[in-house]
């Protein structure tokens, strides 16, 4: 997330809220008052699961409720995610079900109605609802807008009302309550998946747009009158005893938005730590309530730790977020990797789709990004980047070579994958075995894919002029000869524009000429009775100067990324903003005498007095050797530091003289941001005497990378 966007105070309110549902079940104030128990856990505790869905709705269902091309791998795994949990929790209980009775009358149905709808414990409901909720709404999504999701969510919410807090309404009408009776049949309660949780799932995903979040004073007042509102409406339903069951009301909707919006007000960094407390005091409490009741019993205390509802309420609250912290600290403990540790690469999420965005806004609807992953998605990291591109509805990429491809697949990568490079026969089963789609480099390299056995889908390479990979487009007969071999399914064919990055007299008239000869193969192909299913020609340069090319892929490279090859491209392109940025602590600062050397081969050595840091990074992570000797600079604390010295296989000498505050474990930034300072690519790749293609491709496997 980016730094302007924090949402430490959703993490924070997590906890008020499982403390909240702990109310709900041990009625603190019942020993006291009765109208103040009711308000305390039938009104204000009534908040605490629809802020959870509101979160999920955020940060599960946002992108499919704008863009309905998305892809469902988040979804998904979302879906897992929280199934495993559920598993784990059922487990947890069937002890207590068994001791308390639970499952005695319980046959097939009913076990689904429990598994499905209710939860096998009375707080286990939540995790059924969040699974069926999230997949309803992604259904909606993809076959309706926002307006009519949020219509329908609302309507369910309606038709639930009247099974929970508004039941006294209609238990007399004798179409309606035979229809609510048949309903509770299948679910004990309305506030389930299908009632309860889509109207908030979406609009928690609405209201975690930046845009939908208003002034402050404005969500506190609104915040104040709908929950007004809400405890007049439930002691109203409850002084005329018509409740069902208190779980839904109709100003709960407004409450929930109002501070919903005042929560993502509240500036804090995000916190895990309180995240997994608050799921696991929420899992864990009700088997601490039976703890404490057995315990208190045992220990003759019952008056106290029991009878006492507010003493009560407190031993199950500390007891659970004892545990529940407990449980957090071990996993933490046992998985916790700081990512920017020493060396990192932060991938702007925001500047990718961007320029995902304003790519596809120059190519026609027809045309679709086939991404260029290869090199590591030039240095970006493949599996983050397709992964994140797939959830905009991106479902075809570019590699290198089949290993490339294997990679992506096996960390779930879904769509058609080319193969633009050579794949060694003995490496022809991982294209069979990953579906990977291979490209028909010549004539004897297609006889070699077909004599493999199994069939292969491929995309023939045609030479209109590069001399690089591709049968020659001269050699049509050659090209034709594909289509009769009996295990290639030919997907696709294209070609490769090579001066597509230069608007010079010469180099236009070669890419047109490249162009024409790519498209006489394909109509002499039509000619002849050969379909060509997918063209591509396009790669970055060609689909912003020559937006007519496009055909049915356009394979976008350096340019999704944020940059181009040189600064001056780069400038002419403003659409464009970059995506990466490169990162990496100060491992010591040191004073540097007159006189004295630092670095390999006394390479520098000092005139005066001065102050210099070591930078934990080097050319074994891909930060180019050729910047030595005061060429390059980094960024500490938004002023320029200028290497000193030779650069190191894992570690860069900066001079910090003129900086002030700088002590080791500070960020400095070699591409990237650093106040109102600024370090592009293109910077570096002027000063290494390349072009910026090759200073990504060349960023280090030891790299952490992260999206922001």
């Amino acid at each position: 997330m980016s730094e302007g966007k924090k949402y430490g105070g959703l993490d924070r309110f997590r906890m008020i809220a499982a403390i909240l549902v702990i109310a709900i079940h041990t009625s603190p104030l019942a020993s006291f008052s009765g109208n103040a128990d009711f308000f305390l856990t039938r009104i204000l505790a009534r908040i605490a699961v629809p802020f959870f869905f509101m979160v999920t709705g955020q940060f599960v269902m946002t992108d499919y409720l704008y863009d309905n091309d998305m892809a469902s791998g988040r979804l998904f795994q979302y879906i897992r995610k929280t199934a495993l949990v559920y598993g784990l929790a059922v487990m947890i209980y069937v002890p207590v079900g068994i001791y308390a009775g639970h499952y005695k009358s319980l046959n097939i149905i009913s076990a689904i109605r429990m598994i499905v709808f209710d939860g096998t414990f009375y707080h286990l409901w939540y995790f059924p609802a969040c699974i069926t909720g999230v997949l309803f709404v992604y259904l909606m999504s993809r076959c309706m807008g926002r307006k009519g999701m949020m219509a329908i969510a609302a309507a369910l919410y309606a038709v639930g009302l009247f099974g929970d807090s508004y039941y006294g309404l209609i238990k007399d009408v004798p179409i309606l309550s035979v229809m609510y009776e048949f309903m509770f049949q299948l679910f004990s309660y309305t506030r389930n998946g299908f009632f309860f949780a889509p109207v908030f799932l979406i609009s928690g995903a609405l209201t975690g747009r930046k845009n939908h979040v208003g002034k402050k004073p404005g969500q506190i007042f609104g915040l104040t009158v709908s929950f007004l509102a809400m405890t007049a409406e439930a002691f109203t339903l409850h002084y005329f005893k018509l409740q069902r069951h208190d779980s839904m009301y109709l100003a709960l909707i407004p409450v929930m938005i109002f501070l919903y919006r005042l929560l993502l007000s509240w500036d804090k960094k995000p916190s895990r730590i309180l995240r997994n407390i608050a799921m696991w005091m929420y899992i864990l409490h009700p088997a601490v309530i039976v703890a404490v009741r057995g315990g208190a019993r045992v220990i003759h205390m019952t008056a106290l730790f029991v009878d006492n509802s507010l003493v009560h309420y407190f031993t199950v609250t500390f007891l659970s977020g004892l545990w529940a912290s407990a449980i957090s600290c071990f996993i933490s403990g046992k998985r916790k990797i700081n990512p920017t540790g020493r060396a990192w690469i932060e991938i702007d999420r925001a500047a990718l789709r961007n320029n995902a965005a304003f790519l596809r806004s120059k190519l026609p609807k027809r045309c679709r990004l086939m991404p260029a992953v290869k090199a590591d998605a030039y240095g970006h990291g493949a599996v983050l980047i397709a992964k994140e591109l797939t959830r905009i509805g991106v479902d075809a990429f570019c590699v290198a070579c089949a290993l490339e491809g294997v990679k992506l697949r096996k960390k779930g990568v879904k769509g058609e994958i080319l193969v633009l490079g050579y794949t060694h026969p003995e490496e022809f089963f991982l294209l069979y075995r990953y579906r990977l789609t291979q490209t028909v480099i010549d004539y004897a390299y297609g006889v070699q894919l077909n004599e493999y056995g199994r069939r292969l889908h491929v995309h023939i390479g045609i030479d209109t002029g590069m001399h690089r990979l591709g049968e020659r487009s001269e050699n049509i007969d050659f090209i034709c000869k594909f289509y009769h071999m009996e295990n290639l399914k030919i997907d696709g064919l294209f070609t490769h524009l090579c001066a597509a990055d230069s608007f010079g007299r010469k180099e236009q008239a070669y890419t047109n000429l490249q162009a024409e000869e790519f498209y006489k193969v394909v109509h002499e192909l039509q000619k002849r009775g050969y379909s060509c299913p997918k063209l591509h020609l396009q790669s970055s340069y060609s689909i912003l100067n020559y937006p007519e090319l496009a055909e049915n892929y356009a394979r976008a490279g350096i340019a999704l990324y944020g940059v181009l090859s040189t600064e001056e491209d780069t400038e002419e392109w403003k659409e464009l903003k970059p995506v990466l940025s490169l990162k990496a602590r100060i491992a010591a600062v040191k004073n540097l005498y007159a006189g004295e050397s630092a670095g390999y081969g006394l390479g520098f050595t000092a005139g005066h007095n001065m102050k210099i840091a070591v930078v934990t990074i080097g050319y074994g992570d891909g930060y180019p050797r050729s910047l030595s000797g005061g060429i390059g600079t980094v960024l500490i604390n938004g002023c320029k530091a200028f290497v000193i010295g030779r650069i190191c296989m894992d570690q860069t000498i900066v001079d910090v003289s003129e900086i002030s505050d700088v002590k080791a474990g500070d960020e400095a930034v070699l591409i990237g941001k650093s106040g109102e300072a600024e370090i592009s690519v293109c910077d570096i790749a002027k000063q290494a005497g390349t072009i910026t293609n090759e200073i990504l491709s060349r960023l280090g496997a030891r790299l952490e990378r992260i999206v922001v």
